[in-house]
């Protein structure tokens, strides 16, 4: 077998069915005037008539029946304009039969200066049938509307299916371009892909686009759409086919599943109720809507409380109210509502009531009638917007989440004209409900946060007073909502001696549960401190504790291995305005800042500390001297780390604000807290400051005690001399009293040295210092007893009193309560100077 010529393709044996066999065409040259001027031999064969016979003569009379004039001259027209036509036509043969064909006719062309035409047709009725009853499925039977379009994008045929998809008789879109018929289904797309297979030979698949159809102009349509090139035996592209299919329920369904997704990421970015409502009623419009309202029951929307729920297990409440959460609207200014954001709503689509609420299903109204007698009854002005705004579908989905009712979201349509349908209630309810369970968890969130800062608020001193040694001031900022209220404390401890006791910390952790945590370590502290326990012995005892508790939770939990732990971080610093001296420690706590009188700050260097709960660790006490009116500020690591800065720099920001400000303590502490922390942050934020003051030595008295029994009668006197001299006479004898019991005991029981010392501040204190660490034990004598009961007398005349250990041994002291006296205002009794 010989091989085909260079350039040329190998041809394929066909058989005599082969639908796109044309070698056995029918071929005959007609002129313009419609007589035969030639005759093949195909054509021959196909007619049954010889040559001889139809050249000369008439080609009308080949024809089966008569032809409409108009349509022969529209088709000698567009021959003559340089293109070729195609078409169905039904002719005569020899002996009597109609034949159907498709007529093929070329562009025009001269003979002899004689203009004349082309004409060729199928030569097989075979072919012919065979294709009648394929273009029969296409026209009638197959789901995928299909149509041929030239070279230049005409269409030549198209089936019964595109037809209807359209909506355009098949007459008007013969012989005419997509872009002249079509242009709202993006025809000139379309057109577009046409022409690049035209240019390339490469078919297009799957291309998919939504548009309105002529066949149904109130519902928007998704059609998915593939071309691909004809091409004759030579295979050179003659036109293009394209197949077009409704995907309309598979474009909505996959709109849907996208809008959900997309629901997921907008709504519910906040814990916080009416942030969450409002961001329901934005993604919506005008997505899915033209205007949302939602409306929440009042008990979701308060903050205190939250206590009347909804749920499916009890009775609906008789007038259940709900406020307006979130309202949006594509008009601007959100005309249509009736109510403004925050006000109450009583609208229940009629004839629902609060049952809708608690069980009712998901509400479509297609078609809203502001004529309705209902509506006009309950909703006059609802109705009169309905109207005014040309609202005319409704979808109204009741807000639950876990067994708990919430509110009610309502969608309209006003300026989209396509009504409400069964999908829309689906993609409704989808909405609402991922809505619901984020309004849900806000409101729970909201309930937990506001306990745990009332628990936290609670637990704090209500006030802080630091007596004639400090002037004091706090700040305490909780975190922002969706960091939770964390554990951060402080406290002022009035000590014996006019001394002060200075505490911060940090419990680990958010919530209910570090609040409680905090308020167990700030009693512990307290109680700790009323021991006069110093610093490093505090934290110890503290660091026990937490360890102990710690131990509780994992026994509770029901593990073996501390799972659970209540870390915390702690800095206890204790003033003396005697001696000007503070001793501090820390347990993993910043160091305090101090800035001197002349504006110097720094941060005192002192041993960190193991972080409480570890158990078993040392604590470090470093003392320092502070000078009067030296600025001591202890705070939160909350106050200094930040997302722009580290722990450092944000020290170095709270020492330079501290140096260069002068402000009263109360307005400096505010002031801090407002330029270091200018936005909400996920940590709470403590801020203690301390401006301290000395006692001067008009207001200390002391002796040294000779440890000798006949020196007691002159301290006595020593003593009432000196508070008579102070103007407090009326002190007088008590003092003498205590001042005889101490100092007794001292020499008969402790070892020397041994001293006596007065302090007047906001108390007369007096104090025994000696050389002893044996602690004294108060005891009820017996009534035979001639000794025992120095202390009880002590005990009974002074307001407190109390024991502590120094590096050199004990001190004993007792409290007494200085009269008010009405000639002096209250603060020379705080500042006698």
């Amino acid at each position: 077998m010989e091989s085909a010529p260079e350039g040329f393709a190998a041809a394929t044996p066909r058989g005599p069915g082969d639908l796109f066999d044309a070698s056995t065409d029918a071929a005959a040259v007609i002129s313009a005037h419609g007589v035969v001027v030639g005759w093949t031999r195909g054509a021959e064969a196909f007619l049954g008539y010889a040559a001889r016979d139809v050249v000369g003569t008439a080609a009308g009379r080949l024809l089966a029946m008569p032809e409409d004039p108009a349509r022969l001259v529209g088709v000698v027209e567009r021959c003559r304009a340089g293109n070729g036509w195609s078409g169905q036509i039904a002719v005569r043969h020899r002996d009597g039969r109609s034949l159907g064909i498709q007529l093929r006719v070329s562009a025009s062309f001269r003979i002899d200066d004689a203009e004349c035409f082309l004409v060729s047709a199928r030569a097989e009725q075979q072919r012919w049938t065979m294709g009648q009853s394929v273009l029969d499925g296409f026209l009638t039977r197959s789901p995928v509307g299909m149509a041929v379009m030239d070279t230049e994008l005409r269409c030549v045929w198209l089936n019964d299916t595109l037809e209807r998809f359209g909506g355009v008789p098949r007459d008007e879109r013969l012989g005419r371009r997509l872009t002249e018929l079509l242009p709202g289904l993006q025809a000139e797309a379309l057109e577009g892909l046409m022409h690049k297979v035209l240019a390339t030979g490469l078919p297009v698949t799957d291309y998919e686009y939504t548009g309105w159809s002529w066949a149904d102009p109130h519902r928007r349509h998704a059609y998915s759409t593939s071309f691909f090139p004809l091409v004759d035996a030579d295979d050179a592209i003659t036109g293009v086919c394209y197949m077009v299919q409704d995907v309309t329920e598979r474009w909505n369904a996959r709109q849907l599943l996208a809008l959900v997704n997309e629901a997921g990421t907008s709504i519910g970015t906040t814990l916080d109720v009416v942030h969450t409502a409002q961001e329901l009623a934005d993604f919506a419009v005008p997505r899915f809507a033209d205007f949302v309202m939602v409306d929440l029951l009042e008990p979701v929307l308060s903050t205190e409380g939250h206590g009347a729920w909804l749920t499916d297990a009890g009775p609906a409440p008789a007038g259940a109210v709900m406020r307006r959460a979130a309202q949006r609207s594509v008009r601007e200014g959100t005309p249509e509502a009736v109510v403004g954001l925050g006000d109450r709503v009583d609208f229940l689509p009629p004839p629902h009531d609060a049952h809708l609420l608690l069980d009712g299903e998901p509400l479509l109204i297609p078609v809203l009638d502001p004529s309705d007698e209902l509506w006009a009854a309950r909703y006059p002005e609802r109705t009169e917007r309905m109207r005014e705004y040309g609202m005319h579908s409704l979808i109204a989905v009741p807000m639950r989440a876990r067994n708990t009712a919430l509110g009610l979201a309502t969608f309209t349509r006003s300026l989209n004209p396509v009504s409400f349908g069964s999908d829309d209630v689906l993609l409704a309810r989808e909405l609402v409900a991922r809505a619901a369970v984020c309004v849900d968890n806000a409101r729970r969130y909201t309930r937990e946060h506001a306990a745990a800062v009332t628990l936290q608020r609670s637990l704090l001193p209500p006030a802080l007073t630091g007596g004639t040694a400090l002037e004091v001031a706090s700040s305490y900022l909780p975190a922002d909502p969706s960091g939770g209220v964390g554990g951060d404390w402080f406290d002022v401890i009035p000590l014996s001696g006019a001394r002060v006791g200075l505490v911060i910390g940090d419990v680990v952790g958010h919530g209910t549960t570090a609040a409680a945590s905090m308020g167990r370590l700030r009693t512990a502290v307290q109680t700790l401190a009323a021991m006069e326990m110093p610093p490093d012995e505090l934290l110890a005892h503290l660091d026990d504790l937490v360890f102990r508790l710690s131990d509780e939770e994992a026994a509770v939990a029901g593990t073996a291995a501390r799972s659970t732990f209540i870390g915390a971080t702690c800095l206890y610093a204790v003033y003396d305005p005697v001696s000007k001296r503070c001793a501090m420690a820390r347990a993993g706590h910043p160091p305090p800042v101090v800035v001197a009188p002349d504006g110097h700050a720094y941060f005192p260097e002192i041993p960190a500390g193991p972080p409480l709960g570890l158990g078993g660790m040392a604590f470090e006490a470093t003392e320092i001297e502070l000078a009067e009116d030296s600025l001591f500020g202890l705070y939160t690591n909350g106050l200094i780390e930040g997302r722009d800065h580290d722990v450092e720099r944000g020290m170095s920001r709270l020492g330079e604000i501290l140096a260069h400000s002068g402000d009263v303590l109360d307005t400096l502490c505010t002031s801090v807290v407002r330029q270091l922390v200018p936005e909400p942050q996920p940590d709470d934020i403590a801020l203690l400051l301390a401006r301290t003051h000395t006692l001067g030595a008009d207001q200390v008295a002391s002796w040294d005690v000779p440890h000798d029994p006949a020196a007691v009668a002159t301290l006595r006197a020593l003593a009432t001399r000196q508070v008579e001299d102070w103007g407090l006479g009326e002190l007088a004898m008590t003092t003498e009293l205590v001042v005889s019991e101490l100092v007794t005991n001292a020499i008969r029981y402790a070892a020397p040295p041994i001293r006596l010392r007065l302090l007047r501040d906001a108390r007369l204190t007096c104090e025994v210092h000696d050389a002893s660490s044996t602690a004294p034990r108060l005891r009820h004598a017996r009534s035979t007893d001639e000794g025992g009961r120095g202390l009880f007398l002590v005990a009974q005349l002074a307001q407190r009193w109390g024991a502590r250990h120094t590096g050199e041994g004990k001190i004993i002291w007792a409290d007494q309560e200085i009269p008010p006296n009405p000639d002096l205002p209250s603060s020379a009794l705080q500042h006698p100077d």
